[in-house]
């Protein structure tokens, strides 16, 4: 009897569980010219597990379930493990892996979360991330990547590699709906998605991060393809619609991040050359420049993220990152109390800015609720300025167990 009681005790120690069921409305006071909704509401489980099996050897998994009211996840009851659907999956492995730590070595063998870069307004070396903009780009959520990842950290110095043998893209927003602004001149013209074109071979990147005494700095190769698509038009006389059809062209990345701790605040930068053969693509630097620094219970963020664009390609493409470019981008956050929080995010350009805030309140030990507004102005013929239409307030309620 005693033994199996202390196997069941250490099993226990070894193995720990959380989730949550999160409720997210937003509310859209304009209409859009191809989305007439003014509510879209999702909710989402999302139940997270790690065993530590034996102080070399752990696994991680998580699964999401969600739906909504706009048909942005699917209605199909199938278990998705790879993330490569137009629409979110109704269910999904969104994390499945293993950890092997033996000394200054690491390897996680699996779908995991990789992130790359320091600033926090832009991330031009992340390459093995890639988002989900279906229902707000301004605000997209990251997407976990089947790789092997090998780290191995000797002193100040540490040297990662990382193999994705399956391509991950980046979810577009659904042609139909307000997130996908179309030019004037396709206003009333019948559109049909057709998919995506996946790249067949795998992807590879390396990074070398050192730690020196008041100053750390990293330089970073990746070999693969875009997360972020063009787009081919094929029209159809007979049925007098065009196909849209996404693809993703290869990708050569150069990068390099820095972070300087100062007396008053901390100066980071980061910068990439994208460098692609695939033809008809743009070739281009992006890169930003911020200071950070915390004031007892405020937090604030500023800086500048800037573009030098090289050879210019097809104008039909979904490019995010390069839209929040050549723009002063400013962050700040206020902990009120451990319940209570508020954050203002805002990004200023030429020909659009937005501004968001929101304010979150824990009640209890398990439910949050998170209000908020964000504010989109400009003109359309600007990245930030396009979604004028899309200014929103949201709620979220989220119950943790």
């Amino acid at each position: 009897m005693i033994p199996w009681l202390l196997a069941a005790t250490a099993l226990a120690q070894n193995f720990e569980q959380r989730g949550y069921i999160e409720n997210t409305a937003l509310f859209y006071p304009q209409r859009a010219p191809n989305d007439s909704g003014h509510v879209v509401d999702a909710i989402l489980l999302r139940w997270e597990v790690a065993y530590k099996i034996t102080p070399w050897l752990s696994v991680q998994g998580a699964f999401d379930a969600e739906t909504d009211t706009h048909h942005q996840a699917q209605r199909e009851w199938r278990l998705d493990a790879f993330d490569r659907s137009i629409q979110r999956p109704a269910f999904s492995l969104r994390r499945y892996s293993a950890t092997l730590h033996k000394g200054k070595f690491t390897a996680e063998i699996g779908r995991q979360f990789i992130r790359w870069g320091k600033a926090d307004i832009l991330n031009p070396t992340d390459r093995f991330a890639p988002k989900d903009y279906l229902s707000n780009v301004i605000a997209p959520d990251f997407l976990g990547v089947a790789a092997v990842r090998l780290v191995v950290a000797t002193g100040s110095n540490s040297y990662e590699a990382v193999w994705q043998p399956w391509f991950t893209p980046s979810r577009t927003p659904l042609l139909n709906q307000r997130w996908t602004v179309l030019p004037e001149q396709a206003q009333g013209v019948p559109l049909e998605d057709d998919g995506a074109r996946y790249p067949g071979r795998s992807q590879f990147g390396a990074r070398w991060n050192h730690i020196g005494r008041g100053y750390e700095f990293s330089v970073s190769y990746f070999d693969g393809f875009n997360y972020l698509p063009l787009f081919s038009a094929t029209p159809d006389p007979l049925r007098g619609a065009i196909a849209i059809q996404r693809f993703y062209p290869e990708l050569r990345l150069y990068g390099a991040d820095a972070a300087v701790p100062l007396r008053w605040f901390t100066i980071k930068g980061e910068g990439a050359y994208f460098h692609s053969s695939t033809p008809n693509t743009d070739q281009y630097s992006l890169y930003v420049m911020q200071i950070e620094r915390q004031v007892k219970e405020w937090s604030f963020v500023g800086g500048y993220a800037g573009e030098v664009l090289r050879r210019a390609g097809s104008p039909l493409q979904f490019a995010p990152d390069r839209g929040f470019a050549k723009s002063f981008v400013g962050s700040a956050a206020w902990t009120i109390d451990p319940a209570k929080s508020l954050a203002i995010e805002t990004a200023i350009r030429a020909g659009g800015s937005f501004t968001q805030l929101g304010y979150s309140q824990t009640y209890g030990q398990h439910l949050r609720a998170t209000v908020g507004v964000a504010w989109i102005r400009g003109e359309m013929t600007d990245f930030i300025g396009q979604y004028n239409h899309n200014s929103y307030a949201s709620l979220t309620v989220r119950y943790s167990f």
